[in-house]
């Protein structure tokens, strides 16, 4: 993975450079067109969308945009940070694609997050002479994303980089921004990746996976990129990624809340409630995974000897959306994308059906979760989160679909539930 520094010239890139750059072509020859079958996402959306589907619907401004999937939410990252994923290869031909409407669909993915720190995948295999973007457009959609769209990205990673996209780059020198060009990474194998994020998260076209592997196979046995390591059995005392089922199994006491629910919402209630932009901001990754490490031990992790709350925040952060399953269930995902549907006068009845129907460790563990992020919110007047950004933060880690991926269309009912779940916690809890 390289990462090059571009340098602000405070000068305008020349339109004839521009055009010049139309005409270089040849990386095009080298690119063919992904005739690889469509994922389980793809298909959820394009082939077979229905009332039921949480995507948009056939007359939504933006359902010509969002049933091709070019751009997806994968959970969070290593660092705490929420990935957005842009796939080049589900880009249809020129004129059957509303650019400035793909530009809005992107601006509104990202201002539910902009606040927080973030990262951008861009997949660019695929990206043909059919289905590019003019360079002209390209130019204004960085300069139509403003200060408050490039503070919080904390990396672009671009995957599978052509000598025709780092071309791009060195010619657009002079308009992106010394600070913006360090963000930029080139990464030329998926298992690189394996360092920002758990790909097994990502929903990746499987012709993306195709050309990484012709990659591997084109290469010298010596000059082979390290495989992504198989995943290791689960150790005796593992906490991440395990069925709370299970960890209630294993409590000494049967306590169907875990212990790092307890130990962060602890720590984070006495030390957190006033800190501005918790649950915004990443965490060192090196301190992420050893705290992950000794809970998986079987370890004591005190968070107060660490002083740190937005290490604490990310590992709540972290065991939520490492859970097998989401607190919220696979059970429940259709109803709570269609929860909209529900009349505002029904909303708090039908929303306590649904939460009394949990198994009753993520029933309560909901409870416990919910509960305290009342209380976050109640300072938010000193740490600016209301319950709409606390159900941008949180609905993602409490909800997703069974491939991971969530198109801009099923996050907003997703954070929608959330924050009525928030307005409404003292009512459906009773």
């Amino acid at each position: 993975m390289s990462s090059e520094l571009l340098v602000d010239l405070s000068e305008e890139v020349p339109t004839p450079q521009l055009e010049q750059l139309k005409l270089a072509t040849v990386e095009d020859q080298q690119w063919p067109p992904d005739e690889s079958p469509l994922s389980k996402s793809e298909t959820d959306v394009s082939q077979q969308f229905d009332a039921a589907s949480p995507h948009l619907p056939w007359d939504h401004p933006f359902y010509d945009i969002a049933r091709h999937q070019i751009i997806e939410v994968a959970g969070d990252d290593n660092f705490g940070r929420k990935v957005i994923v842009f796939n080049a290869c589900r880009m249809p031909p020129q004129h059957q694609l509303d650019h400035h409407k793909l530009l809005m669909y992107l601006k509104g993915t990202l201002d539910q997050y902009v606040e927080s720190d973030y990262t951008l995948i861009y997949f660019h295999y695929g990206l043909t002479s059919e289905n590019k973007p003019s360079l002209s457009w390209l130019r204004d959609a960085y300069r139509e994303f403003d200060r408050k769209y490039k503070k919080n990205i904390k990396a672009l990673y671009i995957v599978h980089p052509t000598m025709f996209i780092k071309t791009l780059l060195i010619l657009f020198k002079p308009i992106i921004s010394f600070k913006f060009g360090r963000k930029i990474n080139y990464v030329s194998y998926l298992s690189e990746l394996e360092n920002v994020v758990k790909c097994d998260q990502l929903v990746i076209p499987a012709c993306v996976k195709e050309y990484d592997n012709k990659l591997r196979a084109s290469l010298k046995p010596t000059a082979q990129p390290p495989m992504s390591p198989p995943a290791s059995p689960p150790l005796p005392n593992q906490v991440f990624g395990v069925s709370l089922a299970l960890l209630r199994q294993r409590s000494p006491d049967g306590d169907p809340v875990p212990v790092v629910m307890t130990d962060t919402i602890t720590f984070l209630s006495e030390q957190g409630l006033e800190i501005e932009g918790i649950f915004r901001r990443s965490a060192n990754v090196t301190l992420v995974k050893d705290v992950q490490l000794r809970y998986n031990s079987g370890a004591t992790v005190n968070f107060s000897e660490m002083e740190d709350v937005h290490l604490a925040a990310v590992i709540l952060k972290t065991f939520l959306r490492e859970l097998p399953e989401p607190l919220l269930t696979y059970q429940l995902y259709n109803d709570i994308v269609n929860f909209t549907s529900v009349p505002s006068e029904d909303q708090v009845t039908a929303m306590k059906t649904l939460i009394e129907s949990l198994p009753e460790e993520n029933r309560i563990s909901l409870r416990y979760l919910i509960t305290f992020l009342a209380e976050v919110s109640a300072k938010s007047e000193v740490n600016k989160m209301t319950n709409s950004n606390l159900a941008v933060v949180f609905g993602p880690n409490l909800l997703w679909g069974r491939d991971n991926a969530m198109s801009l269309s099923a996050i907003g009912p997703i954070n929608n539930f959330t924050r009525t779940l928030l307005d409404q916690q003292h009512l459906v809890f009773t």
